[in-house]
């Protein structure tokens, strides 16, 4: 019981030593080492998921592969349908045709994974504005790396 009385005086006397700030209430007992915690992790370092081959403005690879991002598709549309008019440009290794829930029509988007860029690169090429069942859709890349950010100094008025 001594020690821990003999602890808090001195922490009361470092408290008036600091310039008197005291601070009441719950959780304080140990605020000198919770703020030397707080201090350190804002210093801290985020590792970064940048690929070697990933230049700005330029597709990114997702974890498993390339992924294409297809718009305008028609509300009725199957998974077949997509797989037919994708599959010819390479092995698709995964499919997503978002369903409304209310309507259980398609949202009017799919996103088609390939396993090499070639395949997804060919398939924006030969697919963008043709028409899939009557309907014209569009095809890009569905991740892409940032551009260069400009300075707003350079701009002027």
């Amino acid at each position: 019981m001594e020690n821990n009385s003999e602890d808090e005086e001195e922490r009361r006397e470092e408290r008036q030593m600091d310039g008197g700030r005291r601070q009441k209430g719950r959780g304080f007992e140990n605020a000198d080492i919770i703020d030397d915690e707080v201090k350190h992790s804002r210093n801290d370092r985020y590792e970064t998921l940048r690929d070697s081959e990933g230049e700005r403005g330029q597709p990114q690879k997702s974890i498993e592969g390339w992924v294409v991002l297809v718009t305008g598709v028609h509300e009725e549309a199957q998974e077949e349908d997509v797989h037919e008019n994708f599959g010819d440009f390479g092995e698709i290794s995964n499919l997503h045709l978002n369903l409304d829930r209310r309507t259980g029509f398609v949202k009017g988007y799919c996103l088609i994974e390939y396993k090499e860029k070639e395949e997804a690169k060919s398939a924006i090429e030969n697919m963008d504005g043709k028409l899939m069942l009557d309907q014209e859709v569009r095809v890009d890349w569905a991740f892409v790396n940032a551009p260069e950010k400009k300075s707003r100094r350079s701009i002027r008025r």
